[in-house]
């Protein structure tokens, strides 16, 4: 980890907030819980117990992995309904297929991103390939669900193939800090990814002992996840480690920094940064489905039921 890199990151454009903006404090860190997911791969909920209102637009993210495993083991998830937001699959290391109902798919490797916007519901499977099934192999990666407002989650589904080579590459002032923007405007910059909310997300790889500030849309939300290794989050210095997420308070700025000393096994401070436009509508959330009333819900699963957000592809049941 990580995948995207470059030999010297002062050959990139820097991007630095300005002298005068005001850093956003650290509010809360939450840990994530671990668990299991799909068929049985390892997850941690990286926004477990973290109100909503600071969630908002973000729904949830899981941390898939970091796992190794060993020849037959990996594992993914069967066919399964989505309706009203959308899925961000990023991986880190390791290759996943996904396909759905709707035509969409590919395969994701190091570094790789899928944006699969559900809309008005289709059916999806994500699994590694047979040659990883049977190699077995390192495996690691995110999946974000970013809500959709009520006029877009009746939309035709869209799926997305951003390949690792396509994220924006900028590193900070001093060229302590690699940022991988995946999506959305940073100081000018824009990250391939096509969102419906205005979001921003990217991957941030800060060396031991450097200091990491972004400017910051002051009516974005603003978040972070450590993937590994451990440092500090705004201007008061919280710390955080692997496995926590932080929620940052209002300003128009957003600072991390590395400890001087990392972890033997992940010699940086991975970070992952999200900021987004709340949608500040009613959010009813019950397992694939997301929507604004408990009605809308139980017409998903009614339709799911009847076969109208698609169908499984023959002898793939």
């Amino acid at each position: 980890m990580p995948a995207v890199t470059v030999e010297n990151p002062l050959t990139l454009p820097r991007v630095a907030a300005p002298v005068a903006a005001h850093t956003r404090p650290a509010l809360a860190v939450a840990t994530a819980p671990s668990g299991f997911e799909g068929e049985g791969f390892p997850v941690r909920r990286a926004f477990a117990g973290i109100d909503y209102k600071h969630l908002d637009p973000f729904i949830m993210m899981d941390q898939m992995g970091e796992v190794e495993y060993a020849p037959g083991e990996p594992k993914g998830t069967p066919w399964h309904p989505h309706r009203g937001f959308e899925t961000v699959t990023y991986l880190i290391d390791g290759t996943f297929v996904h396909r759905d109902s709707h035509g969409g798919g590919g395969v994701i490797n190091d570094g790789d991103t899928q944006w699969m916007t559900a809309g008005s519901g289709l059916l999806h499977i994500e699994a590694p390939p047979e040659s990883l099934v049977l190699s077995g192999g390192l495996f690691h990666g995110l999946q974000l669900w970013v809500n959709l407002p009520k006029s877009d989650k009746m939309m035709a589904p869209r799926y997305q193939d951003i390949g690792g080579g396509n994220v924006k590459l900028l590193t900070s002032a001093d060229g302590g800090a690699l940022l991988r923007l995946i999506a959305g405007d940073l100081d000018g910059h824009q990250g391939p990814g096509i969102t419906h909310t205005p979001i921003t997300m990217m991957h941030v790889t800060v060396n031991p002992g450097a200091e990491l500030t972004l400017p910051w849309r002051k009516d974005f939300n603003a978040l972070a996840y450590a993937l590994a290794g451990r440092g500090s989050a705004g201007a008061e210095g919280r710390p955080f480690h692997m496995g926590q997420a932080v929620v940052f308070g209002t300003g128009d700025s957003v600072t991390i920094r590395a400890d001087e000393s990392q972890e033997s096994r992940s010699p940086n401070f991975e970070v992952v940064l999200l900021g987004g436009l709340p949608i500040r509508e009613p959010m009813m959330h019950y397992g694939p489905f997301v929507m604004n009333t408990h009605a809308e819900l139980a017409q998903a699963f009614e339709d799911f039921q009847a076969g109208r957000l698609g169908t499984i592809p023959a002898g793939e049941h």
